[in-house]
């Protein structure tokens, strides 16, 4: 009871009229940077950290979270009626996010992913509440082999997402692993493929490659659209409520549920982020879908797999924070730093030494969702609004912020440069009809993949030692299940003259 009672204590004090204003304010900032291409949830963070210092330890990282659950919701918006994504963990609702908007549900969409990303993190902080210690026990048994196997697993999801021509989709995505092999070398430092440039030895930034390949490309064929006088003019139904009925909803319960797993799991694991686990709970929609082919073309359980999936993330990436004092991810590695601004030690002691601070980050994120959930419901007739703004204004505003976000990520013009070369490659991936969604997979496993391949190697001195782990035998096995399963599936549309 002691543990209820100063949950309750917390949202009591949470809910003073002068921490639910910063925290209200939090949250539409963060919505801000999440729904603008070039900015991300850890840039809102990171520029808040200052202005929380002169504030107690228990407001400061309460409106640390409001940002964070604002940054990571609002990517929805520009993923789907822009396609672009505004932070990575909103990668994968491009995929059908656009293209209901395309054909007139944009209020549908945006509605399926602000519900479901409200339900994905309610999921995964009841979890974070109750089942914290225990959560990052089992991330604790995550040995570097472990951690390989699902990256492993993770990238021969490529077979599934390459459907139609698997050659071609692994094409895509080789030439994703190849820019991640670009840079230094992970543990020993080893400089590989700059030619001679210092600016490419850091290698190609996350960030700065999403945006050329999703935002940049998009600007790109939009222009070319529009030249070409074939412009299309979208229709937008108006909003009405949620958005969506009580049958729809339910009829995404299990989807919902099985993504919130997903990206719970995802996020306990330290390093891996919200874009793998939408990623991957996107295939694993795709995959147990009685209508696979319908994905890609605008399906809401695609939409509804992605958001659960990412919101989740937010509530597993805290556990490994606040229990182990490991950030989980790159927004948390920055609330990190707000613990030590506050002169608090994440880790074990923290639940005993500053239990306000621990159960008022609790009480926050559930009073931050609400907040998330009622901002976005009611401005939803406001974003579909962007769809109507001529393309020929829109884009040119679109392009400078993509720019400026690329620049402050290092402060660097190279980094700009950056996103031009993958708009360019995002360019040529559409003109040739390859998919980029193997690309973007490939380049943000296969960096993590080498590191905890390498690490594993100098723990255990051999590769062979990877299979004495049983959970690492799980992913392995299942992932060459999936290949074999691919490869077979793609000879067998071949045959009946499906590949196209």
């Amino acid at each position: 009871m002691n543990e209820f009672a100063q949950l309750g204590n917390a949202f009591l004090a949470v809910c003073h009229p002068a921490s639910l204003m910063f925290m209200f304010a939090g949250v539409i900032i963060g919505i801000i940077f999440g729904a603008i291409p070039g900015l991300s949830a850890s840039m809102a963070v990171a520029l808040m950290l200052p202005l929380t210092f002169s504030m107690s330890a228990v407001l400061g990282m309460n409106v640390l979270v409001a940002v964070y659950i604002g940054g990571i919701s609002g990517g929805l918006i520009s993923a789907i009626l822009l396609n672009m994504p505004g932070t990575a963990s909103s990668i994968a609702t491009c995929f059908d996010g656009h293209p209901m908007a395309m054909n007139g549900q944009a209020s549908k969409a945006l509605s399926y992913g602000i519900v479901f990303s409200f339900v994905g993190s309610v999921f995964s902080f009841i979890f974070l509440t109750f089942f914290a210690p225990k959560l990052a026990d089992i991330a604790l048994k995550f040995t570097p082999a472990e951690n390989f196997g699902i990256c492993f697993f993770a990238l021969t999801m490529v077979a599934i997402l390459a459907s139609g021509n698997l050659l071609r989709g692994l094409l895509s995505g080789l030439l994703g692993l190849m820019f991640t092999q670009v840079g230094m070398s992970p543990i020993d430092g080893t400089v590989r493929f700059t030619f001679g440039n210092p600016n490419m030895m850091a290698g190609f930034n996350t960030l700065t490659t999403l945006i050329g390949i999703f935002a940049i490309s998009e600007i790109l064929i939009t222009a070319e659209t529009k030249f070409s006088g074939d412009a299309k003019i979208i229709q937008v139904e108006p909003p009405k409520g949620l958005g969506l009925t009580w049958a729809e909803f339910k009829y995404q319960i299990p989807n919902a549920f099985r993504s919130a797993l997903i990206g719970l799991g995802i996020g306990i694991l330290p390093g891996i982020g919200g874009s793998t686990s939408g990623m991957l709970s996107y295939v694993t929609a795709k995959n147990s879908s009685k209508y696979p082919e319908k994905f890609g073309h605008g399906c809401p359980d695609g939409v509804v797999a992605t958001e659960t999936a990412n919101n989740a993330t937010i509530g597993g990436a805290l556990i490994p924070l606040l229990v182990l004092g490991i950030p989980g991810d790159g927004v948390t590695a920055m609330m990190l730093g707000g613990f030590l601004i506050h002169g608090l030690s994440a880790g074990p002691l923290l639940f005993v030494k500053n239990a306000d601070v621990v159960y008022g980050i609790f009480a926050a994120c559930m009073v931050c969702i609400t907040i998330m959930l009622l901002v976005e419901t009611w401005g939803i007739k406001y974003f579909v609004r962007l769809l109507k703004i001529p393309k020929h204004i829109l884009m040119p505003c679109i392009l400078v912020l993509c720019c400026v976000g690329a620049y402050a990520t290092n402060n660097r013009v190279f980094d700009v440069q950056s996103t031009i070369l993958f708009g360019v490659i995002g360019y040529l991936y559409h003109k040739l009809g390859l998919q980029t969604t193997p690309f973007v997979l490939c380049f943000l496993v296969g960096g993590m993949m080498e590191t905890y391949l390498r690490r594993g190697i100098m723990t255990y001195k051999s590769f062979g030692a990877f299979f004495q782990r049983p959970i690492f035998d799980v992913f392995f096995f299942v992932a060459i299940a999936i290949v074999i399963w691919s490869v077979i599936k793609s000879n067998r549309d071949r045959k009946q003259g499906k590949v196209i």
